[in-house]
């Protein structure tokens, strides 16, 4: 392999500020947001023009269950309003009203915490409700490197439509999806090792109804009557964090696609796709490697750093306090993760990358970058004190005695 030698560059630090958040999927807009509501400058930068990552630009437009299935909610806070502010301007389907209208234990349990949405406006509700808090979003950015010094990042450099340039935070939060700042920085890190088969989801018309095809999907989980369950594709996977390879794997679903909607369309001339999903449909490929993994055996596990809840999305019963120490690890001491970049098991891992987890991890996250620059030295008690006092439920016997 050839190599070009780059010689040394003068690059400008364009933008300063508290906490800088980097990847505007669910996990990012829940850190922006707390970070933002507690008082610190917060920059939220995003590769894409659209926030919400998969659950707006990959169109998986279902807002998984803040359930645990037996009719008592785990997930509060952040991960609930945003819920609520996906399905503002009504479900895309049956609405969960016993959730919603304070229906009882019986009826919360015939039905999971569950709705689908439109992609579009919650993306652009979104957006409106961070700027209204006080953030500021950079679009079409990507983060391509990391300055560090002595155990902290001391800024980022990015590139964007203006060239290359750098900005400078006192903490950073990594909700990229991939853990890319934290393998930029130089903390340690792991890869999925199952990696991922290709999807490639749609809406579509047919005699006159949208519709969203679920095609294709990243793992086959347990069945459950609540949850449609597409299969995947094909059988080859790809780890998501090769440039090369994610184009092969884009064209790839793309072919698959347009097979799928001219087959459709030979029984159906109403047939027509209106869009698709316009990221590649990764679900888990890099994530940091944390103080603490997480295994999905610690179901009802008590936590003393416990920072949130989740259920389990595939199946009912399962509640999990997710500890504070999944979040950072040893290596860089201002950098903190959310989303699908904490630390857990592979097992685990397809647990904690949806929306709900996400959102918690969010909050806990941006919440501890507006508290700290060294996020080992974080005082937990304090950590967990805002959180509750945001509604964040913290431990699994308070969701078992709600109602």
């Amino acid at each position: 392999m050839e190599y070009i030698i780059e010689g040394e560059r003068k690059t400008e630090i364009v933008k300063e500020c508290d906490v800088l958040v980097a990847g505007g999927g669910i996990g990012g807009i829940a850190a922006a947001l707390s970070a933002a509501r507690n008082g610190v400058r917060v920059l939220l930068v995003e590769r894409e023009y659209l926030l919400g990552g998969l659950a707006t630009l990959g169109l998986i437009t279902i807002y998984l269950p803040l359930c645990d299935g037996n009719g008592r909610q785990a997930v509060f806070g952040i991960g609930e309003e945003l819920f609520r502010l996906s399905i503002k301007h009504g479900a895309e389907g049956p609405a969960p009203t016993a959730w919603l209208e304070n229906g009882t234990l019986e009826d919360r349990t015939k039905t999971r915490f569950i709705a689908q949405y439109n992609p579009h406006l919650f993306a652009l509700e979104v957006e409106r409700l961070l700027l209204n808090e006080g953030v500021e979003i950079l679009y079409g950015s990507v983060i391509c490197g990391a300055q560090t010094e002595d155990k902290k990042i001391k800024s980022v450099f990015i590139e964007n439509k203006s060239g290359r340039s750098a900005i400078r935070a006192k903490s950073y939060v990594d909700c990229t999806g991939d853990a890319d700042i934290c393998k930029l920085s130089g903390a340690k890190t792991e890869l999925y090792k199952k990696k991922n088969t290709i999807a490639e989801w749609y809406y579509y018309m047919t005699n006159g109804e949208l519709k969203l095809n679920m095609f294709g999907y990243s793992e086959i989980v347990p069945d459950d009557s609540d949850l449609p369950i597409p299969v995947p594709m094909v059988e080859k996977r790809f780890s998501g964090v090769d440039g090369l390879e994610l184009s092969e794997m884009v064209i790839t679903a793309h072919e698959h696609m347009l097979m799928d909607v001219l087959k459709n369309r030979r029984n159906d001339e109403t047939y027509t796709p209106v869009t698709m999903a316009a990221i590649p449909e990764i679900r888990m490929s890099r994530r940091i490697a944390g103080k603490y993994v997480m295994d999905d055996k610690e179901m009802h596990k008590h936590f003393d750093g416990s920072i949130g809840l989740t259920g389990d999305w595939r199946k009912r019963g399962p509640v999990y306090e997710i500890p504070y120490e999944t979040l950072y690890g040893d290596d860089i001491e201002n950098l903190i993760t959310a989303g699908r970049c904490i630390s857990v098991t592979d097992e685990m891992w397809d647990i904690t990358r949806v929306i709900p987890p996400c959102a918690v991890t969010g909050q806990a996250a941006g919440t501890a970058a507006a508290m700290t620059d060294n996020f080992a030295d974080m005082d937990v008690k304090k950590l967990q004190n805002r959180l509750d006092d945001a509604g964040v439920v913290l431990k699994c016997w308070q969701a078992a005695s709600w109602r």
